[in-house]
This record gives C-alpha cells, sequence and structure tokens, in this order.
C-alpha cells in the first residue's frame, strides 16, 4: 500500500480541493461562503477530521498487512518503499535539451590545449540555445517583411488602434457597471432603454410635482430653458442626488434611487426640453448656457427670469 504522495500533501490538497469546489457551487455573493455562511466552517472542519481519519486508518491497515509477511517480504516491501521516485522524464529532457555530458564521459571531449593543467572540453552548444538562435533569425526575417517590406501598421496606427479598442472597453464597462457613477462622470444616456427606464421612473415619483409631461406644478417646468440650480446632465443629476435648496427644494434621492436610475432619469429630464406640455408653468431661475458649448458670435447675453420664483428648477421633485 505504498504510495508516491506522503499523507501531508495529500491532505491539504484534497482539502482545499473541496474548499473551492464550496465556494464555486455556493453563491455567496460578494463575501466567501465561508464568511456568508458559518455553517460552512463547521462543514470545512468535519472534512478535515475525515481526512485525517482516512489517513489513520490506511495507515492502520498497511501496519497491519505489513506484519502478515514473511522477513523477506517485510525486506523487499521497506526497500521498495524507501525507493525515492525519479522523474526520469524531465531527467531526458534536460539531458536532450543541454546535450551535456557527464563526468565519467568527459574524457571522450577532452582537447589536446593545456593552460597551467587547466584542460579545454569541446562541449557542444545547448540544443536549446540554438533553437532560440534560429528562432530570432525566423522572426527578424518575418519582421523585415511585414513591417520594412510590405509596410504593414506603423508604431502611431498601433496606438490608434490600441486607444480605440480602450475606448471600446471603457464604453462596455460604463454599459456592465453603471452604478458607479457620480456627478463629475455622469454622461447624458441616449438609449432608449435608458430613457424609457428614466421615464418610469419620473412617472413613479416625480409626477406629483412636475406633472406626467414635466410642465411643472409644486416643481418648475422642466421643458425650458430656464433652470434655478443649473441645467445639464451634470446639476440635473447633482439635483436629484443631493435634493434642492434648503427648505424649499426637494428631498435628496440618493437613498432610494441607485446612480443608474439617478443617471436615467435626469437624462429623460434633458430630454424633455424644447417639449410643449399642456399647461406649462411660468420660467423660474435663469437661462442656462452650457460653459462647454460654442460660444455665441451674436454676443447676445442670456435672458434673465421672470422675478416671481417659486421653486426649484432641476429639482426633479420625486414626492
Amino acid at each position: 500500500m505504498s504510495t508516491k504522495t506522503p499523507w501531508w500533501i495529500r491532505v491539504p490538497v484534497l482539502f482545499f480541493l473541496i474548499f473551492g469546489l464550496m465556494e464555486f457551487f455556493i453563491d455567496s455573493g460578494d463575501k466567501p461562503a465561508i464568511i456568508e455562511y458559518p455553517i460552512t466552517q463547521f462543514f470545512l472542519l468535519l472534512v478535515l477530521m475525515i481526512l485525517i481519519a482516512i489517513e489513520l486508518i490506511l495507515a492502520s491497515i498497511e501496519n497491519i498487512m505489513f506484519q502478515t509477511l514473511s522477513e523477506e517480504g517485510k525486506e523487499r516491501y521497506l526497500e521498495a518503499k524507501s525507493k525515492k521516485y525519479e522523474w526520469t522524464w524531465a531527467k531526458n529532457l534536460m539531458k536532450n535539451l543541454t546535450k551535456s555530458r557527464s563526468i565519467e564521459r568527459e574524457g571522450e571531449i577532452v582537447l589536446d590545449h593545456n593552460y597551467d593543467g587547466i584542460r579545454e572540453l569541446d562541449n557542444v552548444l545547448p540544443p536549446w540555445w540554438v533553437y532560440l538562435f534560429y528562432g530570432t533569425i525566423i522572426f527578424s526575417v518575418v519582421y523585415l517583411v511585414r513591417f520594412h517590406v510590405i509596410g504593414d501598421y506603423d508604431q502611431a496606427q498601433e496606438y490608434e488602434q490600441e486607444v480605440a479598442a480602450a475606448q471600446q472597453a471603457i464604453e462596455e464597462y460604463k454599459r456592465t457597471a453603471k452604478d458607479l457613477v457620480d456627478a463629475s462622470t455622469v454622461e447624458f444616456l441616449s438609449n432608449e432603454s435608458d430613457l424609457a427606464a428614466g421615464e418610469k421612473i419620473f412617472q413613479t415619483n416625480c409626477v406629483a410635482c412636475h406633472t406626467q409631461d414635466g410642465g411643472g406644478s409644486i416643481g418648475p417646468n422642466l421643458t425650458d430653458k430656464y433652470w434655478i440650480l443649473g441645467g445639464g446632465i451634470k446639476n440635473v443629476f447633482t439635483t436629484i442626488s443631493e435634493g434642492g435648496r434648503d427648505g424649499k427644494g426637494m428631498i435628496a434621492w440618493k437613498q432610494s434611487l441607485k446612480p443608474a436610475e439617478i443617471a436615467q432619469v435626469a437624462s429623460y429630464v434633458i430630454s424633455l426640453g424644447g417639449t410643449t406640455p399642456a399647461n406649462p408653468k411660468e420660467p423660474e431661475g435663469e437661462i442656462w448656457v452650457d460653459p462647454n458649448a460654442p460660444e455665441d458670435t451674436n454676443g447676445t447675453e442670456s435672458e434673465t427670469p421672470p422675478t416671481e420664483q417659486v421653486s426649484d428648477s432641476t429639482e426633479v421633485a420625486m414626492q
């Protein structure tokens, strides 16, 4: 019953294999299953005890079987058990890759040169080094033909390709990790699915103060060019997330809505601009001009709103 693998290797390997399978099959969210479900700790302890018990049973069986052997059999068993396992294939592979000679056979390759008692061996170049050298020659020829003869892409084109691929990866990441967005990174969501989701949130939470078409009631009109706390996706996102003016504006919705949902409803509010509501409320605030937009060549100043201001403008009041 001699085995090539000692018990102090078998037990940890089997234990961590079972541990890995447990973590793979048990859905515990972001936390490891061993932390999320304390019962798994008892399970792993039981597994460890069973593995140790199996090793003790095997050792006992081996000892009993050893005692039943004859003296000659015992000697052969002990000799076989004490024999070390040799990686024959690894030794042969190393021998083929290096073509080295054993010390006993060095006399076959000794040269006649003798320098103060130091003699020279005529060893061949290691095959692995020779193959690698030939490989570099082949690579250099292919590289020369591809980039200097045929004229494939250059470094500038490769850089542009890498930047384009990175930008695509960033966009994909944004689509799959929308809840990481904040006021500094939010962008207008023009996808129909996002706008539809934003409309649903708006109709559920905002119509009490802004009406279904955004014309305004308790809250301001969201379809005109006038804003109290600033327009644009970043300002609207901030107002929805943090709330309106103290004592006058709407509540902060960051505790009720996820960042992705705030971005969706903010994008929907922006999309209401320029529409014609049934009963639009009088403008409030000031005309908001995007600081990143091209300058007006006519030099006209933004209009001032009516003096009467009742409530916040970017407050997508979702009561």
